[in-house]
């Protein structure tokens, strides 16, 4: 078994942009200013082969600096308000190369259980930085060479610069010109003014710490399980449904009947719409900013308790036809409440897709990630993220942080049935 001293860091650097870029202060929108944005969103990207990956990528993320030059500046708060900016300072991104003297067989690939600690294949720069320099920072790579030849590339990437689908998109950028492609499939576009800046905006409070300690939990769901939903709902309803839409559902549902709420409790189900098709118009194709919209759907517990999971697959459809409403209500400061708020109360389930964002299909030359692990900070928010499993398992996989450790086994065996 692999040990905390199993990964060594060979070196870290600040990597520029290859060629001179244009420097200044670039606005923010309001969401990429949303308080909860001043976070570094973490994540593994484990490749089974590669050939000098370091170098490879290090080079590629100077090139990719170049169009995407905001990432390699500064975050800074500007201005007599002290609204957050970007200040074009070129100062670049922090780049650790590591090796682990252990084959990935080893560790199973990094399936869960991690069997290394996670920040030891983060990018944490020694010594540590201190909170306001972290805080500056948009971007920090580690790249792990593995004894077998294949190696694993850790994010720590800010959510005020970009949200998934544009994190992806710059990772596809460093991919295609680690793999010597001359000209980007897609050129990057800046686009702030392009967001909805609503008057008058509420903003809710933040996400309170609790004492609630909530059990990570990660599961493989067969193509059959997902078939055997999906057909409940076109044979009851004549229409299709996503794998996203059936596996929410039942985790919704699973969720509920483990914890055991009362049957008059209001529950929720939150979950990150991108809003980039209602913008299509303004947007550039190549916009990376934040452009999402958290929908909400409220039941009672006995409801979502005693309902068919194509009676709930049903209600959360309907909140997604809201989206577009509600979005342009929201950008005219017409909603009484903060969408955008998330919450650590217990009724309330935060679920996101990772499988439609991009980070699948990152290739630095050597194929496709064996698989993408989001990670997550903090126990106390019921969490619940759909990705993509490694290849060798088709179907899904639903990471789960969302029900306190006695109730693991009647959340689980609720998601492994199939009534």
């Amino acid at each position: 078994m692999a040990t905390s001293t199993a990964v060594q860091r060979l070196s870290q650097k600040l990597v520029g942009p290859a060629s001179q870029t244009p420097s200044g202060l670039l606005p923010l929108s309001w969401l990429d200013r949303y308080p909860t944005q001043r976070a570094l969103i973490e994540s593994l990207h484990v490749f089974k082969h590669g050939v000098n990956p370091s170098a490879v990528i290090e080079c590629a993320v100077a090139e990719a600096l170049v169009p995407y030059y905001p990432i390699a500046g500064r975050l800074v708060e500007d201005g007599a308000d002290g609204q957050l900016s970007i200040d074009c300072t070129s100062e670049g991104v922090w780049f650790i190369k590591a090796k682990a003297e252990c084959t990935l067989k080893d560790v199973d690939y990094l399936e869960y259980p991690l069997m290394i600690p996670k920040d030891e294949l983060l990018p944490h720069p020694s010594p540590r930085l201190s909170r306001s320099e972290e805080d500056s920072l948009i971007l920090l790579v580690q790249v792990t060479e593995f004894a077998c030849g294949g190696f694993v590339v850790g994010y720590r990437f800010s959510h005020a610069a970009a949200d998934g689908p544009g994190a992806a998109q710059f990772m596809s950028a460093v991919g295609e010109l680690a793999r010597g492609k001359a000209n980007l499939s897609i050129e990057p576009a800046w686009c702030r003014e392009c967001i909805p800046n609503p008057p008058n905006a509420p903003i809710g409070e933040l996400p309170q710490p609790s004492d609630l300690r909530l059990e990570y939990l990660a599961m493989d769901i067969s193509a059959e399980y997902i078939n055997h939903f999906k057909n409940q709902y076109i044979d009851e309803t004549g229409h299709r449904c996503s794998a996203f839409e059936v596996l929410i559902a039942k985790a919704w549902q699973s969720r509920t009947r483990a914890i055991g709420f009362a049957p008059d409790t209001q529950i929720h189900l939150c979950f990150a719409m991108n809003a980039r098709p209602i913008l299509h118009q303004k947007l550039s194709i190549g916009f990376y900013g934040n452009c999402y919209y958290i929908m909400r759907v409220s039941a009672s517990a006995e409801v979502i308790s005693n309902s068919s999971i194509v009676e709930i697959v049903k209600l959360i459809k309907e909140g997604k036809k809201r989206l577009p409403l509600e979005f342009n209500k929201w950008g005219k400061g017409k909603l009484s409440g903060d969408p955008y708020q998330i919450t650590s109360d217990y009724k309330t389930l935060l679920v996101s897709d990772w499988t439609r964002l991009g980070f699948a299909e990152v290739d630095y030359g050597w194929g496709q990630p064996f698989h993408v692990v989001p990670l997550t900070n903090l126990d106390y928010i019921a969490t619940c993220i759909l990705v993509r499993p490694s290849v060798d398992k088709p179907g899904s996989r639903l990471i789960t942080q969302c029900v306190v450790p006695g109730c693991v086994s009647a959340f689980h065996e609720g998601m492994m049935s199939l009534d």
